[in-house]
């Protein structure tokens, strides 16, 4: 029997990489296909391609309807979802552990031999443009977007994941077999499992199904990021005025990124953070403010969000910004420090409680990062940031302070400076 917690790992012909983690004491299985294509991936025509195929895998295969997919999971009690990113997409489900046979041939299926039916895909179009239009409704999502757009302006990070209206609607059943036969190859795709499982049957049950494709891992074409733009403003008449302030950050393998976990919930992570403690508690100018951070492979963010009522949004901002500048002047102290550095060995520990989330953390981390450091690992990682790593950190992010301001409220570009 295996050990709780052990992780392997195997490598099949053709690159395909299978990793598991085993949680005997479970009755589930969670296992999800990771690929290595994502928004950055698509030339400025196909934009959203990658979302659109991952609505349209599961809409059915020459084996399986969509109702036959979702019967399949849902009549055992399992759930299963999809999601895209800038850099990567995943497909994933949860079932008992007595389905695990079920559960590979299910997604392997879906991810390798999608049946591309026009009328399948035409049926999809119209639900990714719906879903553009319930983001375009929804102000998080817009200051969100809008902020990612001017911090990496003219790179292909600071577009949509979901494309645009018009590149969804001219989208071919051609653009998208070419994408899925160009970046879903077995050198792109990491196959994770966590739960009450045998490594070597996940690994056998996997290799049975792999298909022969050729080629070796994708290389990504990586641009090199031009300046940001220092504001960007979209009037809606809205209650309350969105603001997010984000700056350039470290990339996701950098050595120093658990001292930038550490400093982003020192700043904004939590009730005790800096943030909430000034902008909410003290003074009453938001009841949602936080700060959060994302890497990617050859940069990344740390952004502060606030939503206020428009009167009070340049107080708001300004007190933001003098938080930023107090943590760069002067880091953090000793008793933050500990802190926060409390909460993020305690929240991760609590966060991988069940096996849908270890199999994303293990998905994720041997995609993105090559290697998946045990929970022990990763709690030593977080424990050994010191006040310097801190300062360090801090330093290449804070300062100097090239920051970008997106607005989403009742006002103009100059109207907040």
């Amino acid at each position: 029997m295996a050990a709780v917690g052990e992780i392997r790992r195997s490598v099949l012909p053709g690159g395909l990489r299978v990793v598991t983690e085993a949680m005997p004491h479970l009755r589930s299985v969670a296992l999800g296909f990771w690929v290595a294509a994502g928004a950055t991936d698509e030339a400025d025509e196909v934009l959203g391609a990658s979302h659109f195929l991952e609505h349209l895998l599961f809409k059915g295969t020459a084996r399986r309807s969509a109702a036959d997919i979702a019967r399949s999971v849902e009549g055992v009690g399992g759930d299963m979802n999809a999601f895209t990113t800038q850099e990567y997409t995943a497909f994933h489900l949860r079932m008992p552990d007595t389905h695990l046979v079920e559960a590979v041939d299910l997604l392997s299926d879906v991810v390798w031999s999608p049946a591309f039916r026009p009328e399948e895909l035409e049926a999809e179009r119209q639900v990714i443009l719906e879903e553009i239009r319930m983001r375009d409704d929804d102000p998080d999502d817009v200051v969100t977007e809008l902020a990612d757009a001017s911090l990496f302006a003219g790179h292909r990070l600071g577009r949509s994941v979901l494309g645009t209206t018009e590149t969804i609607r001219r989208m071919r059943r051609d653009d998208l077999i070419d994408h899925h036969e160009r970046h879903y190859r077995p050198a792109d795709v990491v196959v994770a499992a966590a739960g009450n499982l045998d490594h070597d049957e996940v690994v056998r049950l996997v290799a049975e199904r792999l298909p022969d494709r050729p080629g070796g891992p994708t290389t990504h074409d990586d641009e090199p990021l031009g300046s940001p733009r220092e504001r960007a403003t979209a009037r809606r008449p809205t209650e309350q005025a969105h603001m997010v302030l984000a700056m350039r950050a470290i990339p996701r393998d950098d050595p120093d990124r658990h001292a930038l976990a550490v400093l982003n919930q020192a700043l904004g992570g939590g009730m005790s953070s800096r943030l909430f403690q000034e902008v909410r508690e003290r003074r009453g100018l938001a009841y949602a403010v936080y700060s959060y951070r994302a890497g990617y492979r050859t940069t990344g963010e740390l952004a502060v969000y606030a939503g206020t009522a428009p009167e009070r949004a340049a107080e708001t901002l300004s007190v933001i910004r003098g938080e930023l500048e107090d943590l760069a002047a002067g880091g953090l102290g000793s008793d933050e420090l500990a802190s926060a550095k409390g909460h993020l060995r305690g929240a991760t520990a609590l966060a991988l409680e069940s096996s849908i989330s270890r199999m994303h953390r293990i998905g994720r981390a041997e995609l993105t990062l090559g290697e998946v450091p045990s929970l022990d690992e990763l709690v030593a990682a977080v424990e050994a940031v010191d006040e310097a790593d801190v300062a360090r950190v801090t330093e290449r992010v804070l300062g100097p302070p090239a920051r970008t301001l997106a607005v989403v409220g009742p006002f103009d570009d100059d109207d907040l400076a």
